[in-house]
């Protein structure tokens, strides 16, 4: 079966709390749908009062990016050290890189899109102690 063309509004949108992440919400924009499996795109946005457990964790997937679009998030990269991302940042995580979420603002809202669009997480003991860099953002 190809791919379709597919469109999501804004005025249709729902939030579902399931998702990789309780302390997210997620929107997804159909494009799974429409690429039969191929990718998966979705906005996530933080749910009130809930916080990040910052555990570290890798992705098997293919390709993994983020685009922020209000507020920021604090990451951990081995590797890479802590990372402040803002609106405006976007980020590639290469496949399976350890990585943790430490914090985020309460508004933020961020575009997630996943190759392939169903993929596992594995949850990793805690890493090395990375460099101490931070992004410019």
């Amino acid at each position: 079966m190809s791919s379709r063309f597919r469109v999501a509004h804004l005025k249709d949108a729902r939030f579902q709390r399931r998702g990789l992440r309780s302390y997210f919400e997620y929107r997804d924009l159909g494009i799974k749908r429409a690429t039969n499996g191929k990718v998966v795109a979705h906005v996530i946005r933080a749910r009130p009062e809930k916080a990040p457990h910052g555990e570290w964790h890798a992705h098997d997937c293919r390709v993994q990016f983020v685009y922020v679009l209000k507020g920021w998030a604090l990451f951990e990269y081995e590797g890479a050290g802590r990372v402040l991302m803002k609106a405006g940042s976007c980020f590639y995580q290469p496949p399976n890189i350890r990585h943790r979420e430490i914090r985020h603002s309460k508004n933020l809202e961020m575009i997630e899109v996943v190759a392939p669009a169903s993929f596992k997480t594995r949850a990793l003991p805690a890493a090395r102690r990375s460099p101490a860099r931070r992004s410019r953002g």
